[in-house]
């Protein structure tokens, strides 16, 4: 089923010079949003974007080491937290970590993400699992335990930035107007797999049937209508934008990396009213994504994630705007 996007001629631009692994993306008028699912993605509305250039993959480890390497950046991960940041905080939790997936031994209660994510230390963008594992032979996966500002500061030192929610999701869309995923309205179509998910009973079981259990290379598989890879599964992706809501609440799907009172995080519940931590918006689903939990594999997907909170399945990539 054909969903053609609508653009405006007198917007749309044609590149005279292509800019090295991005790819550009003509402006348009979109249905951005949707009715039918999670209740945060309602009401769809239509939203209208210029054009732009964008990262044709999240950014990888190999990536941000040059960049790491180049100016001698920390992340957030990497340094110690402030205790005035959290008040309450037990010490020892105090100390740089991020936060990873750990599969449960057995069925636990899927409303307490708590169940399977931990607050590790040692565990960066060098150390994705904790202070003893690395990167080595990971280098064109995506980039992960990157926190807002991480992902910003890389943006800058290359010339770029953080595209807005509505340019990460009609760019996700490839022209498929409406169409529930990236490359149409079937999840399989024609029992292929388009990205990489879940599959099996989470956190539990997963089956791997698409090849890979954690990240997978950027470019695994098919790319989109506009030619993006990996712009559904694999990792959630940053964007400029602040958390609103269209509608109703949401419910978090991830734990906060930074704990408050030892327990729960400052900024790990997007219903807390009065959060100090701002939350910006991850678009894409990730890994971690499954038909019994999270089903956030589509571009009208979103979440309000802190600022603060850097996870095994969250990246990035970058925009260029003419």
């Amino acid at each position: 089923m054909d969903h053609p996007v609508r653009t405006d001629p007198s917007r749309e631009q044609t590149a005279t010079a292509r800019l090295d692994g991005m790819v550009w993306i003509p402006g348009g008028t979109f249905l951005m949003g949707s009715d039918r699912h999670y209740p945060e993605e309602r009401p769809a509305h239509r939203v209208s974007v210029d054009g732009f250039w964008m990262d044709a993959h999240a950014v990888t480890n190999d990536e941000f080491a040059r960049f790491v390497a180049a100016t001698g950046y920390v992340t957030l991960a990497e340094r110690t937290p402030d205790p005035a940041d959290y008040p309450g905080a037990k010490p020892e939790l105090l100390v740089p970590g991020s936060a990873v997936f750990r599969k449960p031994a057995h069925r636990v209660d899927l409303r307490d993400p708590y169940q399977w994510w931990a607050y590790v230390p040692g565990a960066n963008w060098r150390h994705p699992f904790g202070p003893d594992s690395s990167i080595e032979g990971l280098g064109d996966h995506p980039v992960v335990h990157v926190a807002y500002e991480d992902a910003l500061a890389y943006a800058r030192w290359a010339g770029k930035d953080l595209p807005t929610e509505a340019e990460w999701e009609f760019a996700a869309r490839g022209g498929l107007d409406g169409a529930t995923y990236a490359w149409g309205d079937e999840f399989l179509p024609g029992g292929r797999f388009m990205a990489n998910t879940w599959q099996g009973e989470f956190p539990i079981q997963n089956l791997a049937l698409d090849g890979f259990e954690w990240t997978a290379p950027v470019g695994s598989f098919p790319p989109n209508g506009y030619g993006l890879y990996d712009m559904i599964g694999n990792v959630w992706e940053w964007t400029r934008d602040e958390y609103r809501e269209y509608g109703a609440a949401v419910r978090p799907c991830c734990a906060s990396t930074k704990p408050r009172g030892g327990e729960r995080g400052a900024s790990d519940d997007p219903r807390t009213p009065g959060s100090r931590i701002p939350r910006k918006v991850i678009k894409g689903g990730s890994y971690l994504c499954a038909p019994n939990y999270c089903r956030r594999y589509r571009p009208a997907a979103r979440l309000a994630q802190p600022v603060d909170t850097s996870t095994c399945h969250l990246g990035f990539r970058c925009v260029v705007r003419p």
